[in-house]
């Protein structure tokens, strides 16, 4: 039998599941915190229970029965952030036919959970330290502060200090909500967890069956303690109602089991990337990429550092099928940083530049509209300094 946190004041949550000596001291932190109104930043990799964990902290507050609300940061456009944060005013921007409350104004009286932080806009997150300092909103196209009583637990899965350091998140923001840090522990690292959890999923879930009772069997129960369990609990999660379709006679048994393919190893010799045909030495000291590097600097090539960061944005974007944010994940970077660096490798176009997939060429006819045409043209002159646009056209690569 596993121990597990009850669901506050009955409002459904799953129980917080703590076997593992490091998820029960995650719970007593969870139990110091939450009385408070102290801002909470939640960190831990992908599939960890971030949501979850902050779900818990509001239901084991005063303020449980108020709105809990919780927002994607990676998810808002870039042009519709801060109004959907802070809400917007009618006719405050093409498209605003009425005035609308924002999620700030939404939560109010409760807490508000601002997943992935780390991916706000700079501009954004200047406003968002104004709204938790003075606990007030201004709508996008008023200059009216709106008095708002929410709490804000912020999530991330990256290292916010080291974006601080980066200069892509704000060091006074970063203070402000680092006030009642929860790290949690990947479930590789809690392996007291594993079993627990899956016995958890497979009640959960037995319902869709329609079956009484499910055993897990001993060799299903160590792969999954072999298991390094990349995805964390969601991934054990999907694993467990796979299994539960596939199952025959109510037993899950090893083959039931579908796990998803391992992050990579750790790079091998052969492995190795290079960067222009350098390739490691044999004296590296066991560091292969190590050996590349110092490979490079012994051949003082310019601009090395923008050469290496543009390929390793290039390579993971291109590794992640051109998912921006697979890829900020992968790197452990905001969304933001990612798009800003694919622009300047030229891999996305940007305001005011073209797309890779465009050249100049000398040769006229352009079938390009008015529009574009004056705009190229204005493009040609700036970085020719001629004035005959007729010669400018642009050609597709093929």
């Amino acid at each position: 039998m596993f121990r597990a946190m009850p669901s506050p004041h009955g409002r459904g949550l799953p129980p917080f599941v703590c076997e593992d000596a490091v998820s029960r001291a995650l719970l007593d932190s969870i139990r110091a915190v939450a009385p408070s109104m102290a801002t909470v930043l939640v960190t831990g990799e992908t599939g960890t229970g971030k949501e979850i964990v902050a779900r818990h902290v509001h239901a084991s507050s005063r303020r449980s029965s108020s709105p809990f609300v919780a927002v994607n940061c990676s998810a808002l456009p870039e042009t519709l952030v801060e109004s959907e944060l802070f809400g917007h005013e009618r006719g405050a921007f093409t498209g605003a036919a009425s005035a609308a409350a924002g999620w700030f104004e939404s939560a109010q009286g409760g807490t508000l959970f601002l997943d992935e932080i780390g991916d706000l806009p700079l501009g954004t997150q200047v406003k968002l330290l104004r709204v938790l300092q003075e606990g007030e909103v201004v709508r996008v196209g008023s200059r009216r502060p709106i008095a708002v009583d929410v709490r804000v637990i912020a999530a991330t899965n990256v290292r916010l200090d080291e974006a601080v350091a980066a200069r892509r998140f704000r060091e006074d923001l970063y203070y402000r909500l680092h006030v009642a840090p929860l790290v949690l522990t990947p479930l590789r690292q809690r392996p007291g967890d594993i079993l627990p959890l899956a016995h958890r999923f497979l009640e959960l879930y037995r319902v869709e069956r329609g079956t009484a009772t499910i055993v897990l069997s001993e060799e299903a129960a160590r792969r999954l303690l072999e298991h390094a369990w990349p995805g964390n609990v969601r991934e054990l999660e999907n694993v467990m109602r796979y299994a539960l379709l596939s199952c025959r006679d109510d037993v899950v048994r090893a083959d039931d089991l579908r796990f998803s393919p391992l992050p990579p190893a750790p790079l091998g010799r052969s492995q190795v990337p290079t960067f222009s045909g350098f390739t490691p030495s044999a004296t590296d000291g066991g560091n292969p990429l190590e050996a590349a590097l110092l490979a490079m600097f012994e051949a003082n090539l310019p601009q090395l550092h923008r050469s290496i960061e543009r390929t390793l944005f290039r390579a993971a974007f291109r590794y992640c099928h051109k998912n921006q944010l697979q890829t900020a994940r992968l790197l452990g970077v905001s969304r933001n940083v990612v798009r800003a660096r694919l622009i300047e490798a030229g891999e996305l176009a940007g305001p005011g530049r073209l797309p890779r997939a465009a050249t100049w060429s000398g040769h006229s006819g352009s079938t390009l509209g008015s529009a574009r045409r004056s705009f190229i043209g204005d493009h040609f002159a700036e970085r020719t300094g001629q004035t005959d646009t007729s010669r400018c056209t642009l050609v597709a690569e093929r």
